[in-house]
């Protein structure tokens, strides 16, 4: 794989480790800010709700724009966001500058699933997906767990700090690795913005994203109360949070490496095996939670089931929307973060109820339960395509 590639995945595990890193901070936050637990999880989905928006809006603005400059200036603004979060003391403050950093991030990860497709023959996006993906996956192995273990001994507001400064790096990778110019397929080879638009017309690209949002509405409605379910359901102290999030951050990156081999050539076996058994997994966990051992297994067996499945599905969109190659990345972007800002919200609803802390598992379980009612419709059709996609 090039070596821009893993640049790309160095920026992409900041904007995974501020993405995912609430998940450990949410008690914290709530309390400081005095407010709600639940009201301190719409954080997550103000950030989905930003790229949602802004990534098929931002990457149209970006397109006539040199990936180099895009891809550093969307990581600048994403840095100065986090400043602001760390130093306000006003909920509505931090709500806002979740919505500006997803707005930078959803361009940056727009632009960058098209130029990692780009820098790889069309046969092997799935494994070019993987390589940048590696970065989220990181990001929830070491820097999710480790800014939770940082919010619990120096406070919320030093992650955030630490995010801003893992840009930096991120930024000076992407000025050395990326060319400054625009290429000659750039500047010529492309479709009109209206063509590329059209592709979202096509119900098999409108299918395959509903898919992709409904699988990670589940993975979100869970990760983002996930902390409670181990200080309460489980019982034990704030720092076996992170071991939580440790363990699923390492079975997200088995799920990525298997589906990257597997994604290209065989996306319907993936979601054959691997949705039943997601599906499954929610409401054992639910029913286990309380056993730490149980606990702990099934969160590092879900991380895996959950990337493998919506690694599979971004893939799917790459591949569906071919044709629009300066927005394809927006739209499995916009698709993803659909998910992830419902899954918050529908999650939250139910901590209010008889299910306390364990309803975001059930309603994980239920999204889940949705997605394969209409991927199994589509299974045959993802199969019999298989063989024409290694052809191109």
């Amino acid at each position: 794989m090039p070596l821009p590639l893993y640049l790309l995945a160095m920026a992409v595990f900041a904007m995974g480790t501020s993405e995912f890193m609430l998940a450990g901070l949410l008690p914290d936050i709530a309390s400081d800010l005095d407010v709600t637990v639940g009201t301190t999880g719409t954080l997550t989905s103000a950030f989905a709700v930003g790229m949602i928006v802004g990534a098929p809006l931002v990457a149209a603005l970006a397109r006539n724009r040199p990936r180099r400059s895009s891809l550093v200036g969307f990581l600048f603004v994403f840095a100065a966001a986090h400043v602001v979060g760390a130093v306000t003391t006003s909920f509505p403050v931090l709500f806002a500058t979740r919505v500006v950093a997803a707005l930078a991030n959803a361009g940056f990860l727009a632009v960058a699933l098209t130029a990692a497709a780009a820098l790889v023959s069309p046969d092997r996006k799935g494994r070019a997906l993987a390589v940048l993906l590696s970065g989220t996956t990181v990001a929830t192995i070491a820097g999710v767990p480790g800014g939770s273990v940082l919010g619990t001994l120096l406070g919320w507001q030093a992650t955030f700090w630490a995010v801003a400064a893992l840009c930096l790096p991120a930024a000076l990778g992407i000025l050395k690795g990326i060319p400054a110019g625009r290429d000659e397929e750039e500047a010529t080879g492309r479709p009109a913005l209206r063509a590329e638009l059209a592709h979202l017309t096509r119900a098999r690209l409108i299918l395959v994203m509903l898919l992709g949002a409904l699988v990670n509405a589940a993975t979100f409605a869970s990760l983002t109360f996930l902390a409670p379910v181990v200080t309460d359901s489980a019982g034990l102290g704030e720092l076996w949070i992170s071991v939580a999030l440790v363990l699923f951050g390492a079975g997200s990156c088995v799920g990525v490496i298997v589906a990257g081999r597997l994604s290209d050539r065989h996306p319907g076996q993936v979601v054959a095996v691997g949705g039943p058994l997601l599906l499954v997994g929610w409401p054992v966990l639910a029913l286990l939670a309380h056993k730490p051992v149980a606990l702990f297994i099934l969160v590092f067996v879900q991380g895996a089931l959950s990337f493998a499945l919506g690694s599979t599905l971004i893939t799917r969109v790459l591949y569906e929307a071919a044709g629009a190659p300066t927005m394809a990345g927006s739209y499995a972007t916009a698709a993803l973060n659909v998910g992830a800002a419902t899954g918050p919200v529908i999650a939250a609803s139910t901590l209010s109820t008889e299910a306390g802390d364990l309803g975001p598992l059930w309603v994980s379980g239920l999204l889940v339960a949705v997605a394969l009612l209409i991927a199994f419709s589509l299974f045959a059709s993802l199969t019999a395509d298989q063989r024409t996609e290694a052809l191109r």
